[in-house]
């Protein structure tokens, strides 16, 4: 996991409860790592106030957020991720690489902001792209940006993500 990626402390996957499950055999996870009941593998860390300090969030904020991609991935049965970092000389192409690196990514839907460029990139996959058009998609940016120039990260994040999840509408049932 890269540094400047915005996740739960230890967890590997950010897919909230969209009804699928991490296929990790229990002995290999580390010690202190489970399998909740959506799917995530998460892992318990020692808390080093230090380490902190190059982190875009408090342990609060980063609770909130973990709520907000589990309820954005419950809700429209879309698997909901996000990355906050440098993403490189060619940020489409590494947006597309993150997003690649997803289990699930036809179903996924990857928020990638590089606050030091000043980029946001939303990308779907070919599945979730069927449910939530380009219009939704930019609508979602537009509301994160404006969070984001009032120097508002989390905020501008939860905001994009209640959007993006209400524009893809209800989980779609199979039967």
């Amino acid at each position: 996991m890269a540094a400047g990626e915005t996740t739960h402390p230890g967890s590997t996957s950010h897919h909230g409860g969209a009804g699928t499950a991490v296929a990790v055999p229990s002995e290999e996870l580390p010690v202190g790592a489970v399998v909740t009941a959506s799917g995530r593998v998460s892992a318990a860390e020692v808390y080093r106030e230090e380490s902190r300090a190059d982190q875009p969030f408090s342990p609060v904020q980063l609770t909130r957020l973990d709520e907000a991609l589990t309820l954005a991935s419950r809700e429209s049965g879309l698997l909901f991720s996000v990355y906050i970092g440098d993403l490189g000389e060619d940020p489409t192409a590494r947006v597309a690489e993150l997003h690649d690196q997803l289990d699930g990514s036809s179903e996924a839907v990857l928020v990638a902001v590089s606050p030091g460029q000043r980029i946001v990139e939303v990308l779907s996959g070919a599945d979730a792209r069927m449910r939530l058009p380009d219009r939704g998609a930019k609508l979602a940016v537009m509301s994160m940006v404006a969070s984001f120039r009032e120097s508002d990260l989390l905020g501008g994040l939860l905001s994009g993500l209640r959007m993006l999840a209400d524009q893809a509408g209800g989980r779609r049932r199979t039967q």
